[in-house]
């Protein structure tokens, strides 16, 4: 018996090995490399020699800060206001310029919001990175309930013995299997603010009383108009997964319910949501790590713009790493982006223990 499962676990390690091969050069050491380059000042060329600098790329790309401005007076001690009635500031640029603050040297204004008379500045190193980190983290909280629920009720609709159900399925799983890149350069024809069929479709509806929307160059609207159509791409593939989920339900207790005299909705709440509760879980999880991979779309639809209102991480780490030749800013970028990934994961997971 011994040999057996010697010579059993000799096979299996003979198949796993060439997987693992692969994912050891092709994930885990890259992520080692990434972890060492973000420590350094690495470039893609440069004449110059590779330094240690620790963790100042992490400072470059973190730091933040909150800068007061007084209002503007005048000689009578008087606030000074604008021709619209609003108060006059002096300029962030004379508090990150000013040697008499080297706390705030090189800093941005990101945003700013008034408390009485004075306004709050919150300045950051890198005001790139940090509208790419918020972008990704609403990204993800608007695509998942979003689409996850889309394709609950897609897969609640198609699980029917009805004929012909299966060239529905065919046709929701369809832009699963087309190239995000193809789907990404169709909307953008979708969204185009001259003439493109999303603006027709509603002008027409409205006859004629709506007026065009740039939706992917107006920082307004870009951002929804690549979520919209994200939720829409992968929505088939998760509607298989819900599907699967239904169809291990057993039948018995939809009869019970049914006997009982159950609504559709207690019928739902009550026995099938019960049973897809590990399903909600993986679909949960898949969601969240394709969101956080966010790239194509912003590649071939927007470039990031306009005013960097569809910047994201994965797209920020593959244009300064590549784009600008900073390996050490890309690989600050991936490293952080594996910790929050990684965070959440473990949040999750800490979740499902407890709700079992």
């Amino acid at each position: 018996m011994a040999s057996k499962l010697t010579r059993s676990n000799r096979a299996g390690w003979a198949f796993a090995l060439p997987a693992f091969t692969l994912l050891f050069l092709f994930i885990i050491l890259p992520f080692f490399f990434a972890f060492w380059f973000s420590l350094t000042n690495q470039r893609l060329i440069s004449p110059n020699p590779t330094e240690f600098v620790g963790l100042q790329n992490y400072e470059n790309l973190l730091g933040v800060a909150i800068v007061t401005l007084k209002p503007d007076r005048d000689e009578n001690n008087q606030i000074i206001r604008d021709r619209d009635g609003e108060i006059s500031y002096p300029r962030v640029r004379t508090i990150t310029r000013s040697p008499d603050f080297p706390q705030y040297k090189g800093m941005r204004e990101w945003f700013r919001w008034q408390s009485g008379d004075e306004a709050k500045v919150v300045v950051a190193k890198d005001v790139v990175f940090m509208k790419a980190l918020v972008n990704t983290m609403l990204f993800v909280l608007i695509i998942a309930p979003l689409q996850g629920g889309g394709a609950l009720g897609l897969a609640l609709l198609i699980n029917q013995k009805l004929r012909g159900i299966n060239a529905f399925r065919t046709i929701y799983f369809m832009p699963v299997v087309i190239s995000i890149v193809v789907i990404s350069l169709l909307w953008r024809f979708i969204y185009d603010g001259d003439d493109g069929l999303l603006n027709n479709i509603v002008s027409a509806l409205t006859f004629g009383a709506f007026e065009p929307v740039d939706w992917l160059g107006n920082k307004d609207t870009a951002l929804g108009s690549i979520i919209v159509m994200s939720a829409w791409q992968a929505m088939g593939f998760h509607m298989v997964i819900w599907l699967s989920g239904l169809q291990t339900i057993p039948a018995t207790l939809y009869e019970v319910a049914a006997i009982e005299g159950s609504s559709r909705w207690q019928t739902f709440r009550y026995v099938t949501w019960p049973g897809l509760r590990n399903t909600a879980i993986l679909v949960l999880i898949v969601i969240t790590m394709q969101a956080f991979a966010l790239f194509s779309q912003i590649d071939v639809m927007t470039k990031g713009g306009p005013l960097d209102s569809t910047q994201t991480l994965v797209f920020q780490a593959v244009q300064r790493g590549y784009g600008k030749q900073d390996i050490s800013g890309g690989s600050v970028i991936s490293v952080i982006l594996f910790f929050i990934v990684l965070t959440i994961s473990l949040i999750q997971r800490y979740l499902t223990r407890e709700k079992r």
